[in-house]
This record gives C-alpha cells, structure tokens and sequence, in this order.
C-alpha cells in the first residue's frame, strides 16, 4: 500500500465582488455590524449563468496546469458541493466532460462545509487501495443561490468560489504527504445547519455552531495532529473551514498552532461552504506563506453536523 500528496492546488472565484456595504443597500446592516460579527469585508457571487460545475472546472484546470498533468492522466473526479441544481449528470462528470477527460470515476461528495477533507480523504484511500492513481478532488459552492437575501444574519456570510487538488501516489521512499483523516458527525445537531426546502434555501443556528465549534473542535484537531505524529507547535500553517472569523481565530489558539500561518480567507471569500479549505490554502500556497512541504491542518465542520481532518504536505 502506497502513500499520496497534493501534487498542485488550484481556485477559481467570480468576477462579481459585493461589499458589506453593497449588502447594507439590500438589508438592515453595515460594514461596522459584518465586521465586528463575523470579519467578513467582501465576497465573490457567480452569475445564473456560471453553475457550480462551471466554477469546479476552472479551479481543477489550474490545479491540473500547476501539476503538469493533462485531463486525460485523471483516472478520478471527486466533486464536494451541496449547492449543484441537477443530480444527473453529477458536477464531476459535467467536469470531467468540460474538461474532455478519457473515462474516470466520477463523484459528488454533499457533506457541506467539511466536502472537501472528506473528499481528501478517499482520494487518498483510493490511490493507497490501488483503485485510482491520479484523483482530481475539487470543493465547489455557489451559497449566494441558496442565501436568503432578506435575511441580514445569513446573507452577510455567504460567498461562492471553487477549490482543486490533484492527488497522486508517493514515490519510492518518500514520505506520505497526506496524514490519517479523523471524521465523524454530531448527529444530534444535524439541523444547525441547513440547506432546506424548494427552492432550498441555507440557514443556521449561529449560536449553536459557534459554541460547537470554539469548545469541541480543538481537542478532535489535535487528534488529527496526534493521528499524523505532528505536535500542534510544528504545524506550519492551520486552514479552517472559513466559517467566521469569531471562530477561527479563537479555535486555532485553542489548538496551540503557536508557529503556524493561520487561513483568514474568509474575509475576502466569506463563506464558501466545501470550497472554503481548498480556496483558501491554494491561496496561502500561491503566496508563498508556507512552504513547499511544510505540515498544514486541514480541517472542515459545518452541515449534518460533520466534521474531517487531516495534516497534509504543502505542494
């Protein structure tokens, strides 16, 4: 049994950026009540006529482009997204056709804002079981279509935007550059964060998923640390799912990633639900905050409550 790494990342998020103030125009709220709440300052909506799988493509072609790989050397598509309209063909295969791919795998994943680590993860199972060699495992969203634009207290969160990672095996003595995934879900909350009804439409128990989170989620992180025989202190970089920045900053101390670059993502992207970790640590890796490598937390919680982690080799 083999051992796998991200051999690239990629993103991609629209055109369109709306301000806290633009939001102001549309609901009771300012840019002092966004900011001080949840840290957000803008976010990135797609059009009607840019569909999630749309989004997908353009961040999995740049992952493809930065591994120097072509469609065709993709034997997997993992698709994270609980934001896609259609169910038949699934955004991995609309992807996998916009990209002329031979004949992969194709997968959507709908584990909300914790998609893509549990995509990751069986990327990593596949490649180490030998039923895949090369996976292209991407987190997509498009929130704004399911927010709620009369409601200040979600529509002020929510961003759209896409992530990709191109998974591959290790070579002969080189060390697993993905660790162990920890995940599980809290059955019982299951309804604190929603995508509901026709049309579906995304709401939340703030409260609820905030103190969750700030007192539940750092011990299981450093599980996750613990599982990759990683000491938080040596960790270099902690992406979060960039939920709100009144719980990442708070559960990264709490972690003890004293050494660490920690994602803030979210206060240019807002929340992008399953795009949100891929997203954001494509972007710390294209800026050379971490490098080449260098251990980095994942982690993803949010809707069913679900939650997966795992230490991965920066790229």
């Amino acid at each position: 049994m083999t051992g796998t790494r991200i051999a690239a990342l990629g993103h991609y998020q629209p055109a369109k950026v709306l301000t806290n103030d633009d939001l102001a125009a549309l609901v009771d709220t300012s840019d002092a009540w966004i900011t001080s709440r949840v840290g957000i300052r803008t976010r990135h909506v797609a059009g009607e006529d840019e569909p999630v799988d749309e989004l997908a493509t353009h961040a999995g072609a740049k992952a493809l482009a930065a591994a120097g790989l072509t469609p065709a050397d993709i034997d997997m598509v993992l698709v994270a997204t609980s934001t896609a309209i259609d169910r038949s063909p699934n955004t991995a295969a609309r992807v996998a056709a916009r990209l002329g791919m031979g004949s992969p795998a194709v997968m959507d994943l709908n584990v909300v804002c914790a998609g893509f680590t549990h995509a990751l993860a069986l990327a990593d199972h596949s490649v180490r079981a030998g039923s895949a060699s090369r996976v292209l495992v991407i987190g997509a969203d498009k929130m704004a279509a399911v927010a709620d634009w009369t409601d200040r207290t979600t529509c002020v969160l929510v961003g759209d935007g896409a992530g990709a990672a191109v998974v591959v095996a290790t070579g002969p003595g080189e060390e697993p550059g993905i660790g162990p995934v920890l995940w599980g879900s809290v059955p019982e909350m299951g309804n604190a964060v929603r995508i509901e009804g026709t049309p579906p439409v995304f709401a939340q128990e703030g409260q609820s998923v905030y103190r969750w989170a700030t007192t539940q989620l750092p011990p299981i992180a450093r599980q996750v640390c613990e599982r990759a025989g990683v000491t938080p202190e040596e960790l270099a970089a902690v992406v979060l799912h960039q939920a709100n920045l009144r719980i990442i900053e708070p559960v990264a101390q709490k972690i003890g990633a004293i050494n660490a670059v920690v994602a803030r993502d979210v206060i240019e992207s807002g929340n992008t639900s399953a795009a949100s970790i891929p997203l954001a640590l494509s972007k710390l890796v294209a800026r050379g905050e971490v490098q080449s490598g260098a251990p980095a937390l994942l982690f993803g919680f949010g809707g069913n409550l679900s939650y997966a982690g795992q230490v991965i080799r920066c790229p």
